[in-house]
């Protein structure tokens, strides 16, 4: 039922075309931070944005040519809104070890190391969820998300970008975890799901900065 909700909520955002990116960006940060973030929730949430985008734009892509540039348009911002979104919560995981570090405190050995396993796991996640979705090509909404992971192949996402760095410094940190590490009692799932929520309220817009959806203009 809440998957359905937020799949109605996608699909809302995108009919009414205003600010798509941001709107997208903005539901799923919230999501992402309401559930547990390991792989198989994120991947659920993926696939929701996008099959409420498909169903938001699915009249119009029977219409008109140029309401057909419209839907390609939505599906297009629906990607970079979904990519933007989940390259925060990596920068969030890396801002919270970072912080933790700053701190003399650590994550525990296992935290970093499933975090780490997510991460490596999320690098195709936008793609994969283009084509799992698209998988048969049987229509113009298809064909356009196709379309977007082909490009998305060839030019990168931002989640990538960031996973390159937060893994950079999860490998740094596994190496410093040592005794302590039972005191502390850090959960990096916790202090990620921290940032996001403050992300997605607009409290926080240091990460947003840094993470420009550019190569999607």
């Amino acid at each position: 039922m809440q998957n359905d909700t937020f799949e109605a909520d996608v699909r809302s955002a995108v009919e009414q075309g205003h600010d798509v990116q941001e709107m997208v960006r903005q539901l799923t940060l919230r999501r992402i931070s309401a559930r547990s973030m390991d792989i198989e929730s994120l991947r659920q949430i993926a696939h929701s944005v996008i099959k409420g985008a498909k169903a938001a734009v699915h009249n119009e892509l029977n219409l008109s040519a140029a309401q057909t540039e419209s839907a390609r348009m939505q599906l297009k911002q629906t990607v970079a809104g979904l990519d933007m979104a989940l390259a925060q919560m990596t920068g969030a995981a890396r801002l919270a070890i970072e912080e933790a570090a700053g701190r003399a405190q650590q994550f525990t050995s296992e935290d970093l190391t499933l975090a780490r396993a997510n991460l490596e796991s999320l690098d195709e996640l936008v793609i994969e969820t283009l084509q799992s979705s698209a998988s048969s090509a049987r229509d113009a909404a298809d064909e356009i998300l196709h379309q977007l992971a082909a490009h998305t192949r060839t030019h990168g996402t931002l989640v990538g970008a960031q996973i390159k760095e937060t893994l950079s410094v999860i490998t740094h940190q596994l190496s410093l975890v040592g005794r302590t590490q039972a005191a502390s009692g850090l959960h990096l799932a916790q202090a990620t799901s921290d940032l996001l929520r403050q992300i997605a309220a607009g409290v926080l817009t240091g990460i947003a900065d840094h993470v420009k959806p550019s190569h999607n203009d």
